[in-house]
């Protein structure tokens, strides 16, 4: 391995950018291939799911979106100090191939990348451009995209790979759906961290809503704040609705697999878990995402007919409400609706990015 190929991936310090990095650095280390990780030292504390033969190289970046006045006007200089020492490493290491998955931490090997003429691509995770990919859309020689179809500059085309997904989900793609009926039907309820107080307020009074011959069949999964859960638990219990109401659920995976339903936002990895194992689903976009990224990530599934997409500003009791009875009173509508979910996941989405990778190294 120590003779093997050099790959240099860029990525900033939140979930969304880390996992498909941390995927493609598995298969490409498995290949023989040497992988360096470029960050900033934010998302090397993200890094421990890496592989331990990755090494981690820290540069100086800095976002314009965060701090007061000082750190703005600071963050230009030390992007520059970041992108001078990524530049000389690259001149010295020369990687056959540098690969950003977005967030700011990703410019300085970027842009050392398109100095020096090195082989170079972005991945984007959401069905909009994130600010630093971008800027780099048109300075790279590959747009891998997740989620499709992804807005791009003029001129530029994407290769849709999809966005990697967790072995867990894998050993679960195209798990056999059981479609809703008279027996006990499974409601998976998950959002991530921001926005998902809504979830906690609308959804309970919308299973409260549904008709009893629904409703006493059903059982609930759902994620809540943990200043949120007691009340959520309490509203169950109150209309005699059996509910498991946590923080964090750490067997998504199995829970997606056996749900008859899925009420989710839309973040980008949550689409790809619930397209790959093949799940109906009630997708509601969180309203203050960047660009309102969410609704592009959502579209693909509910142009499909797997998804039906309730935007915040309809995401009423009522509404939820109607939309819950319409998948499980209908059997085989809801069938239909996991099938078609199934025909947009993309379980080969590392391999993909694999091959591009390999492509590029061959091409140069």
């Amino acid at each position: 391995m120590a003779d093997g190929p050099l790959l240099v991936i860029a990525a900033g310090g939140t979930g969304g950018h880390m996992f498909p990095a941390q995927a493609l650095a598995e298969a490409m280390i498995r290949k023989g291939w040497r992988v360096r990780l470029s960050t900033d030292a934010r998302g090397a504390r993200y890094a421990g799911g890496f592989p331990h033969v990755v090494e981690v190289r820290q540069v100086a970046s800095a976002t314009f979106a965060r701090g007061g006045v000082l750190a703005r006007a600071v963050a230009p200089f030390r992007i520059l100090g970041g992108i001078v020492a990524a530049t000389i490493g690259m001149m010295r290491d020369r990687p056959a191939v540098v690969v950003g998955f977005g967030g700011y931490p990703s410019i300085p090997a970027l842009a050392a990348a398109w100095i020096t003429r090195r082989p170079r691509m972005i991945h984007e995770q959401n069905g909009v451009l994130g600010r630093v990919n971008r800027l780099f859309a048109t300075r790279v020689d590959r747009v891998a995209c997740g989620t499709w179809p992804t807005s791009l500059p003029a001129g530029v085309e994407g290769v849709h790979t999809g966005n990697p997904v967790r072995g867990t989900v894998l050993e679960r793609a195209g798990a056999a759906y059981i479609a809703p009926g008279d027996y006990p039907m499974s409601l998976l309820v998950f959002g991530g961290s921001q926005g998902a107080r809504i979830l906690s307020d609308v959804v309970p009074a919308a299973v409260a809503l549904l008709p009893e011959d629904i409703r006493r069949h059903l059982r609930v999964a759902q994620q809540a704040r943990p200043e949120d859960q007691d009340r959520v638990i309490a509203a169950y219990y109150e209309i005699g609705v059996q509910s498991e109401v946590e923080p964090f659920f750490r067997d998504i995976p199995r829970r997606l697999s056996e749900a008859q339903l899925v009420i989710s936002r839309s973040g980008a990895s949550s689409v790809a878990d619930i397209s790959v194992i093949g799940r109906p689903s009630i997708l509601v976009p969180y309203a203050a995402a960047t660009a309102d990224h969410q609704t592009a990530n959502a579209r693909g599934l509910v142009e499909a007919g797997g998804a039906i997409r309730i935007p915040e500003r309809k995401f009423t009791p009522e509404a939820l409400a109607e939309a819950i009875a319409a998948v499980l009173s209908q059997p085989d509508a809801a069938a239909e609706m996991a099938r078609a979910a199934l025909s947009v996941g993309m379980p080969d989405a590392t391999g993909l990015l694999v091959d591009l990778v390999e492509e590029l190294a061959d091409a140069a």
